[in-house]
């Protein structure tokens, strides 16, 4: 048995290759494609849990609303800036070494979350936790892709995709129970968290790396945005549904709750919870039901769900008609799902593994931006005309985006 290397004919020429060292503790490629899934989506779910309590730090600490806006935008500043440093770092390094310091990084933050004494803390909790996201984004997507069986990698892109919205929608809810109902939630919160990424941590450490090294590592930390150029085409038709669908993330996220208190005069964080959960939890079930559907065909129904979708929610927040705007979450909701997984189901294919992290930046740099700098402008315009036409005028820009990427997509592409 040949313990350090196998000579193998190429070509007339023997080729190296470092023989498979037996390690009893790496998890085998199913469970370590399970194990980084329920990473990611408790990733996901830290994004989601902060926004019911909010509400709850304004209350107690007595700051300006304008500093809600600040938390929000923080995380989506730093995110952003994150992606584009290090977004494709494992492309070069490694999958894992990323991954294992984006975990790090939200177990610090849960830690600075849990202790915070005033909003401040708050605001660098949020930044921490912006970069560990940005790093583990596109990371964990690629290894999802990468870790899936042969004849379901396109179920490894839909996990992908629907993770971080799946994710998302429990870390909310669950929130907005712990808010509801029990004295501390602040502590139950973070700490659960805390532990989940250290578990987290554990099945990266033992799961099989899926790239190899190469040169470059440093190089890739200069910041730019580059997409292999298999997958320009349908990266560049993709733009109009990621903005569509991460801008109404960013609506339910940002501003639903401050809709619950202001247009419907309800303080509850239950309901909290539910209406920022509602779109990515039916967005996730739509997106994991729809993985064998033709991908273009959903990507234009998606967008025509989400334009009637944030008709009903718009319909419903003018009227101050709490169950229109809890109907036009779940239709929008589904739209947002579908219509995110579907250009990631095209796109996934298209790109090498040493490029794969760098494609899956690109895509999550576009639906940030689109998820941060909205509400952010929103949280400004709050101030200067109000709270129902600023949300009117947010839904009214969220089917604009969805009615081009409808088109876009409607159109067939040439081979």
């Amino acid at each position: 048995m040949t313990t350090a290397e196998e000579t193998l004919p190429t070509g007339g020429m023997l080729a190296l290759r470092p023989a498979r060292i037996n390690r009893p503790w790496r998890l085998g490629p199913g469970a370590a494609f399970v194990g980084t899934a329920l990473a990611f989506v408790a990733v996901a779910l830290a994004v989601g849990a902060p926004s019911p309590l909010f509400v709850l730090y304004e209350q107690e600490w007595g700051f300006q609303p304008w500093l809600l806006t600040v938390a929000f935008a923080i995380y989506a500043v730093t995110l952003l800036i994150t992606l584009l440093i290090a977004g494709s770092l494992s492309d070069h390094i490694g999958r894992r070494p990323v991954l294992m310091g984006a975990l790090a990084l939200q177990i610090v933050a849960m830690l600075v979350f849990l202790f915070a004494p005033d909003i401040g803390w708050i605001i660098g909790a949020r930044a921490v936790q912006g970069i560990g996201t940005g790093a583990a984004m596109s990371t964990f997507t690629a290894a999802l892709v990468e870790l899936a069986p042969e004849r379901l990698k396109k179920l490894g892109a839909t996990i992908g995709s629907t993770a971080p919205v799946g994710g998302l929608a429990i870390g909310a809810f669950l929130t907005g129970l712990a808010v509801q109902f029990i004295a501390q939630p602040t502590t139950l919160v973070f700490v659960s968290l805390a532990l989940l990424f250290a578990a987290g941590l554990v099945v990266v450490f033992a799961a099989p790396e899926t790239v190899e090294r190469r040169p470059g590592a440093i190089r890739s930390l200069i910041p730019r945005l580059a997409v292999p150029r298999e997958a320009r085409a349908e990266f560049i038709r993709g733009i109009p549904v990621f903005i569509a669908t991460w801008m109404l993330a960013g609506l339910f996220i940002g501003l639903s709750p401050s809709i619950v208190h202001g247009v419907f005069h309800l303080d509850s964080g239950l309901l909290n919870g539910a209406i920022v959960a509602v779109p990515p939890a039916v967005g996730a079930l739509a997106g994991l039901l729809l993985t064998r559907a033709p991908a273009r065909t959903t990507a234009v129904w998606s967008m025509a769900g989400l334009v009637v979708g944030v008709v009903l929610a718009a319909i419903g927040i003018a009227g101050a008609v709490l169950p229109l705007l809890f109907a036009g979450a779940i239709v929008a909701g589904a739209g947002f799902g579908v219509g995110f997984s579907a250009p990631l189901r095209i796109l996934a294919p298209l790109a090498p593994n040493d490029k794969r992290a760098e494609l899956f930046a690109g895509i999550f740099l576009v639906s940030y931006l689109a998820y941060g700098v909205p509400a952010l402008v929103a949280g400004e315009l709050i101030g200067a005309i109000g709270l129902l036409p600023t949300a009117l005028g947010y839904t009214v820009a969220i089917a604009v985006a969805a009615t081009v990427a409808l088109v876009v997509q409607a159109v067939r592409p040439r081979r």
